[in-house]
């Protein structure tokens, strides 16, 4: 028997034994994201390109979850747990269906997930950005390790799926220059913003596999880096899994970066950095790499031993009843549990920006609603990208409708379409086209030949009690390069989606705002037009459902902004540049709309400090108390959040960093102790060189519902409570 299936060997012994028996062009095969089989050695040919960020994706029926964006929202890791957890088994149980066709060797069939995205969202711009988990390390690292938790399981002997953590390093846009950019980015700035998360999902999650990035950083293209996947990644993260390109980004070196000679090259470069597979076609060449005296058939030994170990880990070598998840069938996917499951994350993701009085609303009062807007029927605005297909919807005017048709008038209007289909004429420098276009524009305010929906917002707006309002984007207006519009020229409302909210504004009526997006949208003249606001986010397929909870406040929205959004676009840095300075509630001083970590209630809740020590010691972690209450009607959630202050760090450190947090439900009157623990990495600085050390001095800790900034206490009341500490002992320089 062949050493690939003797189960009593370890996964690498098994790996070796089977590439002891390959040819070079064989090894090489196994290399390819598409890794071709070998049948005289009883190896199925595997695809190992599949996606899920939230949910099931480019595989036809599965259950949409919010997007990522949203679940970063949740600050609730044991339900990012579960969410992922349904993701894994119903990617399995399709798996397990495709084999009865012949399937499960095709792309996007099997159990490698290309997810999660722990790329910091540092400029809203990006457009991706909404794949990510928010714009701050410690939130992305602890969202990111349930989430790998739960796609990888439980079982001690075999992975249900592989997670991958993407995209390694230093990555965020723009979109259109990312197979060529080179970004420049100092020790510091890596290992205070970019590199935590990677780290953390390594060490505390054993995520099976990290995909290398497009783009160069410091002047080395990140497949081929081998300080980033080599001396950081295998020797001072100890990580032991498998290693990826980005799809076709070695192919970028010769064509792009123009750092290769040719593919030949361009393969050779990347397999002695240390990436062990390719998504793409280059190590095809790898044999003649050999040939050249390029690369080493040992490297190559090396990475397939790290493919087959993975495949090995997955149970695809081991007899079917040894493997539990094999027993997972597709009837569960996008079952009635699972939508359940989406419906209670679509409310969790939600944030509530404003608030007059007017929510949660009162049914019995309301006998005429007008649902408004592009966002407000739209499937492809519950979805975001990289996105499953649901069975069953609701839209959120498929919500409304079902729970107010009953009692009241529900008027529907488009109000506008998503965006303008020409261009402003300011865009064009002929004179004579510009004219064209701004008499079009007079006749078509939407574009050529669409009607003009505002004339009957308003009529509608108008006729009723209250205007529910659907505004934002859709992935089609952020997102990929190459699908949709990618990085978003502007964070404002796009198209007429300003005009229509004045218009309807201007009517008088109670307006509620319903935001659907992916990325922050700055509405900085609008918040004083509307009665309320309500951060939805991508919110999955059960989207309908939770709007029309969330407004008669049969949920209450507990979730947090995962990122800033700023009042003036144009006081952002350039895109371009990488330096975290006057970015992220970390070091944006000003120019803050909605903070980080904002978000209200249908109820209040007071916060108070239990045994908060005055003194720790260099290198201890620390543990106290959080008192919360529920001080007003309604049950709810709060996301406790502690914040760490240093006050006398030696180098230029964050304006505060998040540090702990726990989501709580509380019932009216009802009063916790949250126990809270704060790691010493927490409290260390980066300096210059890019070493960790604690440095001795004095701290602030902050704990409460917000961020302990003046927006966010003014917009959220004044419950943060802060308590100042000082760290004794020596100056200490740990790991990373």
């Amino acid at each position: 028997m062949s050493k690939l299936f003797d189960t009593s060997l370890s996964a690498e012994e098994r790996a070796a034994g089977a590439v002891a028996e390959m040819t070079l062009e064989e090894k090489a095969s196994q290399l390819l994201y598409g890794s071709a089989a070998i049948p005289r050695l009883d190896i199925p040919a595997y695809h190992w390109w599949n996606e899920a960020a939230h949910g099931l994706a480019n595989s036809g029926t599965a259950t949409v979850f919010p997007q990522a964006i949203g679940m970063g929202a949740m600050f609730d890791t044991d339900l990012v747990n579960e969410i992922a957890g349904v993701t894994s088994d119903e990617v399995r149980a399709k798996y397990n269906d495709y084999k009865s066709v012949n399937a499960d060797g095709r792309i996007w069939k099997g159990i490698t997930l290309y997810a999660p995205n722990i790329n910091i969202f540092r400029d809203p711009r990006w457009g991706r950005g909404h794949e990510t988990f928010g714009e701050d390390p410690y939130l992305t690292a602890r969202t990111a390790i349930a989430f790998i938790r739960g796609l990888q399981g439980n079982d001690p002997e075999y992975r249900k799926c592989d997670a991958n953590v993407k995209h390694y390093m230093v990555h965020s846009g723009p979109e259109n220059l990312r197979h060529e950019m080179d970004i420049k980015v100092s020790q510091k700035q890596i290992r205070e913003t970019y590199l935590y998360a990677f780290a953390e999902c390594i060490r505390k999650a054993n995520v099976a596999c990290v995909m290398g990035a497009y783009n160069r950083v410091n002047g080395e293209p990140c497949c081929a880096n081998k300080y980033f996947l080599k001396d950081i990644l295998r020797d001072e993260l100890g990580f032991t899994g498998y290693t990826v390109s980005d799809s076709f980004a070695i192919h970028d070196f010769h064509l792009h970066h123009k750092s290769t000679g040719d593919i030949v090259e361009s393969a050779a470069k990347a397999i002695n950095a240390g990436c062990d597979s390719e998504g793409g076609f280059c190590y095809e060449h790898l044999p003649e790499a050999v040939r050249r005296g390029l690369v080493d058939e040992k490297d190559i030994d090396r990475a397939v031993i790290h493919m087959l170990s993975a495949r090995i880990k997955l149970g695809m070598f081991d007899p079917a009843g040894d493997v539990p998840y094999n027993k997972l069938s597709g009837d569960i996917v996008d079952c009635e549990k699972h939508r359940s499951l989406a419906l209670k994350a679509a409310e969790k993701s939600a944030v509530l920006l404003k608030n007059d009085g007017i929510l949660p609303l009162k049914k019995e009062a309301v006998k005429k609603i007008a649902v408004i807007g592009p966002n407000a029927s739209s499937l492809t605005a519950l979805l975001g990208n990289y996105t499953g297909t649901p069975s069953v919807y609701s839209t959120i005017l498929d919500g409304i409708s079902g729970r107010f048709s009953d009692t009241a008038r529900v008027y529907y209007s488009q109000g506008c379409r998503l965006t303008r289909r020409v261009v402003d004429k300011s865009q064009d420098k002929d004179p004579a086209k510009s004219k064209e276009i701004e008499k079009m524009l007079e006749i078509f305010p939407d574009g050529p030949f669409e009607p003009d929906y505002i004339p009957e917002a308003v009529m509608y707006a108008k006729k009723s009690d209250v205007v529910i309002l659907c505004l934002g984007f859709t992935a089609d207006l952020e997102g990929e390069e190459g699908a949709g519009q990618a990085d978003r020229p502007s964070i404002r409302l796009p198209g007429r989606q300003e005009e229509l909210l004045d218009a309807v504004s201007k009517t008088g009526k109670p307006v509620v705002l319903l935001l659907v997006n992916g990325g922050p949208v700055t509405i900085t003249d609008h918040v004083s037009k509307v009665n309320a606001i309500l951060e939805l986010f991508y919110p999955g397929e059960e989207a309908g459902k939770a709007a029309a909870n969330l407004l008669l406040g049969e949920a209450n929205p507990g979730g947090r902004l995962p990122y800033t959004v700023v009042r003036d676009e144009t006081k952002l840095p350039p895109i371009m540049d990488y330096n975290m300075e006057g970015r992220t509630y970390r070091y944006m001083k000003d120019n803050v709309l909605f903070p980080f970590g904002f978000g209200l209630s249908y109820t209040s809740f007071s916060y108070a400090f239990t045994n908060a020590p005055a003194e720790i010691n260099s290198g201890d972690d620390f543990s106290f108390v959080v008192k919360v209450k529920n001080t007003g009607q309604k049950e709810g959630d709060t996301v406790v959040q502690a914040y760490i202050t240093d006050n006398d760090a030696s180098v230029q450190v964050p304006l505060r960093q998040l540090a702990s947090f726990r989501r709580v439900t509380l019932r009216p009157g009802e009063e916790k102790d949250i126990p809270m623990t704060i790691e010493a990495r927490q409290l260390a600085v980066i300096r210059e060189d890019g070493r960790c050390v604690l440095e001795p001095g004095s701290f602030t800790l902050s704990a409460g519902g917000v961020q302990p900034d003046e927006v966010s206490r003014s917009l959220a009341g004044d419950t943060v409570v802060l308590h100042e500490f000082v760290m004794k002992g020596e100056e200490k320089v740990i790991p990373y």
